[in-house]
């Protein structure tokens, strides 16, 4: 049986639709403020996790931070059981990003943080049974979410989209409650055009 093949533009059109209508549904709650001022209160670094699709936005949400003024380091789950975990020092908040919450990978992450003495741990999922919440103080809900943009209603797209949402909405109000300025910025990002930027300042 032949799959029905939408037109292009009009698959392009639903995709975004998809992924903007998802983003404005996230439900912002009390846990964004509670997760910003654990971030800030962090005498470590912020560390993320993730795997799969989810481990590529937590790299780049720890990408973010660090370019913002945020010390952070990305910890890949499946790495960790082979002897990454120890990059976590008791000082450290880890933010554990995963729309099921229950890779079980992300899972023996947050159990064995939790024998580093990890101060605190962060989730940010959206299945209301997510295995997530067992182990994170704080939970960042994403809402439930659906992947329909694809035709399949399968390929994270919209989950993906939310969770970097997210993890940019913290990464800039952490970066705005440390009163990180432009000068603060070109220190950490002095190359390219947005060193440049930063470095000047009549834009």
């Amino acid at each position: 049986m032949e799959l029905e093949v939408t037109p292009i533009l009009q698959r392009i059109r639903k995709v975004l639709q998809a992924e903007a209508e998802a983003i404005n549904a996230i439900p912002v709650t009390d846990q964004f403020e509670a997760a910003v001022r654990a971030m800030c209160a962090c005498e470590g670094k912020i560390v993320t996790t993730g795997i799969g699709k989810a481990g590529l936005v937590a790299r780049k949400i720890s990408a973010t931070l660090c370019s913002t003024g945020t010390p952070s380091a990305f910890l890949h789950p499946g790495e960790a059981a082979h002897g990454d975990l120890g990059m976590l020092d008791h000082k450290d908040v880890l933010i554990a990003f995963s729309t099921s919450g229950k890779s079980v990978e992300v899972l023996e992450t947050l159990e064995f943080a939790r024998h580093l003495d990890v101060s605190l741990s962060i989730g940010i999922t959206s299945h209301v049974d997510s295995g997530i919440r067992a182990y994170c103080p704080i939970v960042i809900d994403m809402g439930p979410v659906e992947e329909s943009g694809c035709p399949l209603g399968l390929t994270p797209s919209s989950s993906t989209t939310v969770m970097m949402a997210i993890g940019d909405a913290l990464a800039l109000a952490v970066m705005e409650q440390k009163s990180i300025t432009r000068h603060d910025y070109g220190l950490r990002h002095h190359g390219g055009y947005l060193g440049k930027r930063a470095r000047t300042d009549n834009l």
